[in-house]
């Protein structure tokens, strides 16, 4: 067995409730490669979901306000 074909197997991973962890965009069973997801698909969709600020850290400050554009190019 090559290296290559270790890399797209199902590997369930150990759970302490049991049972193996599954992805948490899709719900398939994670592969130890692209742990916690299923496929690189699974963590590039997490990934844009970051950068695009679906997701959010809650915090307990004021957001920074941005600066308007006109100050912006006084700045250069």
């Amino acid at each position: 067995m090559s290296n290559d074909d270790s890399d797209s197997r199902v590997v369930p991973m150990p759970r302490k409730g049991g049972g193996p962890r599954k992805c948490p965009i899709c719900q398939k069973p994670a592969v130890h490669r692209f742990r916690p997801f299923c496929s690189q698909r699974c963590a590039d969709i997490d990934l844009g979901r970051w950068v695009k600020g679906i997701y959010a850290i809650p915090t307990n400050e004021a957001p920074e306000a941005e600066p308007a554009a006109e100050d912006a190019e006084e700045d250069l």
